[in-house]
């Protein structure tokens, strides 16, 4: 039946925390991106900060794009790209170089870090040609608008999608920009906005997606659920069947959206994933939340949304609708501070903030919309650092740790045999090389700053961690998390033996946040006792 009243559910709206406004101006022609502060997730991990601190360059082609990733002293300088213009098959070619890994058929963003894509000027079109993120690490894209990307007819592009995420993929932040098709995939289009293979820590914000089958995933099948801590806020969701966005495992935050003609169904949690799903307003829609297509359930922890015209399905065995009631089947809460405008006025806020061309504008958390002048710095600040630690000490001290034990417990080292993965590497190192057994062999990471991460199929219960340096190496301060809900089990400075909380979990990350040279972890050493 349908629902021509709006229904307020859970009314717990409100301001939930202080920080999330900050007020951004329209680039002009000579200006680079006008924020380097990311949100939500993409807050997180060390910050998302693209290309803040490297050099300005403008392009209005896609082989320019791919030209000034090439000519960098090395794959993780950072750089900011103006680009104006419409960049298509046309005018987008193959470049090679040392710190690039690019391709014809895409803007390529692989293999690199510390990047910042972002229209100014009349803006920046991708026509049929989508941005492929893939091994690569700190990317901001704002102010650009992504359309019609195909994966059958012609031309072809990035699998049909407009921005994709895969293979090690950590800290992007998407905003302010209009990603769109037009027409399902019969009409030989796919996802609007896709992650897979171990994406994390990712923000796409103020944003519009419209007139598309799918709006986007999180993990590409049943078992790629790896991929988490994604935040979806202040975007416009219109016209689309499915997706809005795809859940498999993983963790979620999904607030002040404004969801409007979604045709089959819309926040699609399953296999496992959370949703946080807060003060959003569904408009004209069905099944706009729940687990579908599955058996296999996910959840959601929601609060302070608004249904306006909202219609829902039966229950099935492999189709599980939220609604009516719209009730948590979890709790989730985020390390970050955000602010929630109220979902009665999203729709308004959204209208005036979400998309390319909007000036960067953002809510002020109560729903009033807030900018500032428009001119912008012509180069990116010369105090923003390259990186942007939420939680680190601004200083560290260089030498080992001063509390940790040093002798090397004893047992079997858990490391061996286990999986790995990380945020970057070093050329010529290898994440492998901390669970090796061998002093000789070492990873490092793209930079001062990054982590690496100790993986295992099953929950393993882990009390000590024990990291051996190789020489020549700088550990300054460091975190040990949990790799798969991000909670910090400890933080200290340097190498040798740490003790944290027994905790069986399935991925361990240490997390180097300072050095005063390059970090060189030899050895990743983890035990239960």
């Amino acid at each position: 039946m349908k629902r021509s009243t709006v229904v307020q559910l859970s009314a717990i709206a409100g301001v939930a925390a202080v920080g999330a406004a900050v007020a951004l101006g329209l680039p002009q022609p000579d200006a680079s991106a006008a924020t380097n502060v990311a949100s939500g997730f993409a807050s997180q991990n060390g910050g998302t900060s693209g290309g803040a601190g490297g050099a300005v360059v403008k392009a209005t082609t896609g082989t320019q794009i791919h030209e000034a990733l090439c000519k960098r002293a090395a794959s993780d300088t950072p750089i900011t790209i103006q680009v104006e213009g419409t960049i298509n098959h046309g005018n987008t070619t193959k470049v090679s170089g040392d710190s690039c890994n690019t391709a014809a058929d895409r803007i390529e963003l692989k293999e690199i870090s510390n990047v910042t894509i972002v229209g100014v000027g009349a803006g920046a079109t991708f026509d049929q040609l989508g941005i492929h993120i893939r091994d690569s690490s700190n990317i901001v894209v704002q102010n650009v608008t992504v359309k019609n990307v195909k994966k059958s007819g012609s031309p072809l592009s990035n699998g049909g999608d407009a921005i994709s995420m895969e293979s090690t993929v950590r800290n992007v932040w998407v905003d302010h920009s209009t990603l769109e098709a037009s027409g399902g995939e019969s009409e030989g289009f796919d996802g609007l906005f896709d992650m897979k293979d171990d994406t994390q820590f990712v923000t796409l914000s103020y944003s519009i997606l419209k007139n598309s089958g799918r709006g986007g995933l999180i993990g590409s099948s049943e078992t790629d659920t790896g991929n988490s801590f994604i935040t979806f806020h202040h975007n416009k969701y219109e016209n689309l069947d499915s997706r809005t966005p795809l859940l498999r495992g993983g963790v979620a935050h999904i607030f002040n959206n404004h969801y409007v003609k979604l045709n089959e169904s819309g926040i699609n949690s399953r296999a496992g994933a959370k949703a946080k799903v807060d003060n959003n307003y569904f408009q004209d829609s069905k099944d706009v939340l729940g687990t579908f297509y599955t058996s296999a359930a996910g959840t959601w922890h929601t609060s302070g949304n608004v249904l306006d015209n909202v219609t829902w399905s039966a229950k099935a065995s492999e189709y599980n609708p939220a609604g009516p009631s719209m009730a948590s089947t979890t709790s989730v809460s985020v390390p970050y501070t955000f602010a929630l405008d109220t979902a009665a006025c999203v729709p308004t806020v959204v209208a005036a903030t979400a998309g390319a061309g909007k000036g960067l504008k953002v809510s002020d958390g109560k729903c009033a919309v807030t900018s500032t002048p428009t001119t912008a710095p012509t180069t990116a600040p010369a105090t923003v650092p390259t990186t942007a630690p939420t939680t680190a000490p601004t200083t560290a001290p260089t030498s080992g740790p001063t509390t940790s034990p040093t002798t090397v417990p004893s047992g079997t080292n858990l490391s061996l045999g286990a999986g790995t993965d990380g945020s970057g590497k070093a050329s010529g190192t290898s994440y492998g090389n901390v669970r090796d057994g061998k002093v000789s062999t070492f990873w490092s990471p793209n930079g001062a700053t990054g982590d690496v991460s100790i993986k295992w199929s099953t929950a393993t219960k882990v009390a000590r961690v024990n990291i051996v340096e190789a020489s020549g190496s700088s550990i300054g301060s460091y975190q040990i998390l949990n790799g798969t809900t991000g909670a910090v089990l400890k933080s200290g400075t340097g190498p040798g033996v740490i003790t944290i909380p027994a905790t069986s979990l399935t991925k361990l990350t240490f997390k180097i946040t300072s050095s005063s040279g390059t970090p060189k972890v030899a050895e990743f050493e983890t035990y239960a006792s």
